[in-house]
């Protein structure tokens, strides 16, 4: 069964093509011919997922799972948010977003944090949301070469290591992304069908 994973993100892609099955052969946006940036207008981080999977389901015809994620900080009320990707402008750069976000935490005590990832799936008609969540806090400087985005400011709870620098298989174990996909990949498994 061929489904399309909502992204451009190619290391999204490997990170989440390790999880699953022989029988399910993922797909980029770019594999189907989608080079369109589809506009993330909604307010949260639902609404996202799902304007990405039924843009790919409407105007291509795949059965599609998309996911948004934020980076929630106590301190920010909640920000960056759904506005993660682009916190410190439209040209979506992980450095410029992880600078802004560590100059605004200067001299913060609280530092905590949440990783939010919600996936919409679209499968025969029916469309699913998968949650996983992820608690820890915002470290005072960049560490680790590995992960993407806010991986090297992220420590995760019960680590001292950031995500950046924690190997792959520990991270798509504990991670936001890593539970909501754990999620849908029982959905497939307790519903063997629905692959076929």
């Amino acid at each position: 069964m061929q489904l399309v994973f909502a992204t451009h993100n190619r290391n999204k892609l490997k990170e989440v093509q390790v999880l699953f099955p022989k029988e399910i052969e993922l797909l980029s946006l770019e594999d189907i011919g989608c080079m369109d940036e589809i506009p993330e207008t909604a307010t949260n981080l639902e609404g996202n997922a799902i304007i990405k999977a039924n843009f790919v389901t409407e105007n291509y015809g795949y059965p599609c799972f998309a996911d948004d994620t934020g980076l929630l900080v106590d301190a920010l009320e909640g920000a960056p948010g759904v506005y993660s990707a682009r916190y410190a402008g439209e040209q979506k750069n992980a450095d410029d977003n992880m600078d802004k976000l560590l100059l605004q935490l200067d001299n913060q005590t609280n530092r905590s944090a949440h990783f939010k990832t919600v996936i919409a799936l679209n499968l025969k008609n029916e469309q699913l949301l998968f949650k996983g969540i992820v608690q820890g806090v915002i470290t005072t400087q960049k560490k680790g070469g590995k992960g993407f985005g806010y991986d090297p400011i992220f420590m995760p709870k019960g680590y001292d290591k950031t995500f950046a620098e924690l190997p792959i298989s520990v991270k798509n174990k504990i991670s936001h992304r890593g539970k909501a996909i754990q999620e849908l990949l029982a959905f497939f498994k307790n519903h063997n069908h629905a692959i076929k």
